[in-house]
């Protein structure tokens, strides 16, 4: 069933777990994450990125999501992730989708939130939650062209910020990167413990692909409600292609010849995410 971000995270952080949020495309993945979220009984976040999105992509992923979404059990927030732009968060709402996200992380703090207001405006008219990030979440885009520094989260400016533009969610700067990281981070929790303290929204972690399991687990008994994934599924995927092409004996092979072993390896990494968020069996 599809829900807001709201309905999920309000409950995640009553209760010390964090929601998992994957970055989606085609129906292999769609699949593999609602199939594995209802086996294991876990609320879960589908999001998309523009530039997966290019032609046609916002209305085959959308439509697919809400056509299944009624289908399944468990609540399903059907999610913008990272938008810059109002103009695609006015057609993402129209799109059907629940939940937005609007970056200003680039912008001096009083332009953020004053567009984080605007997008907060037009998206709480439709019933739609909005997510904004404050600090800088760095790394590389997903072509790997462009690479950003990380600027932590100040906790000084939490509370103004969201009292400024009543945001539903927060993303917070603790030390994670976008992509594949090249040396292993090290989570700042006591930023976390403070950035938490000043908050009376849901905190969301940005780079989750990678990072240890046990910064994870302390992030999450810290505050963290979200967790955005998408490059450990993306490993996941070549993973089982490469299984998939190994197996062939054939030229013209069946689609579950191709496709089974993809799906069945995202499967794996959602549920191990599912698992280590302590989302299992929050339905």
């Amino acid at each position: 069933m599809l829900a807001t971000a709201n309905e999920v995270l309000a409950h995640a952080r009553a209760n010390r777990y964090a929601v998992p949020a994957f970055d989606c495309v085609e129906d292999v993945f769609v699949r593999a994450v609602l199939e594995t979220a209802e086996a294991c009984r876990s609320p879960v976040f589908l999001m998309c990125l523009e530039p997966d999105m290019a032609g046609n992509g916002w209305t085959y992923f959308s439509g697919l999501v809400r056509a299944v979404a009624q289908r399944h059990e468990v609540p399903i927030v059907l999610h913008l992730d990272h938008t810059t732009s109002l103009e695609t968060i006015r057609r993402a709402i129209g799109l059907g989708f629940t939940s937005v996200m609007f970056d200003g992380s680039a912008l001096p703090f009083d332009e953020n939130a004053r567009q984080t207001r605007l997008a907060v405006e037009i998206a709480h008219r439709h019933g739609v939650s909005v997510e904004a990030e404050l600090g800088r979440v760095g790394g590389m885009d997903l072509e790997e062209t462009q690479s950003t520094d990380n600027v932590l989260t100040d906790p000084g400016e939490v509370a103004r910020f969201v009292e400024l533009t009543e945001v539903d969610a927060l993303a917070v700067s603790i030390g994670t990167s976008h992509g594949v990281y090249r040396s292993l981070p090290k989570l700042n929790i006591e930023r976390l413990k403070e950035l938490n303290a000043a908050s009376r929204v849901p905190l969301v972690l940005h780079g989750g692909s990678g990072t240890p399991e046990d910064q994870v687990r302390q992030a999450v008994q810290h505050g963290i409600c979200k967790m955005n994934i998408y490059a450990d599924c993306r490993i996941a995927m070549r993973k089982g292609l490469e299984r998939a092409v190994s197996g062939l004996r054939r030229p013209d092979p069946l689609p579950y010849e191709v496709f089974g072993p993809i799906r069945e390896e995202i499967a794996k990494a959602v549920k191990e995410k599912i698992q280590l968020l302590s989302s299992e069996n929050r339905v």
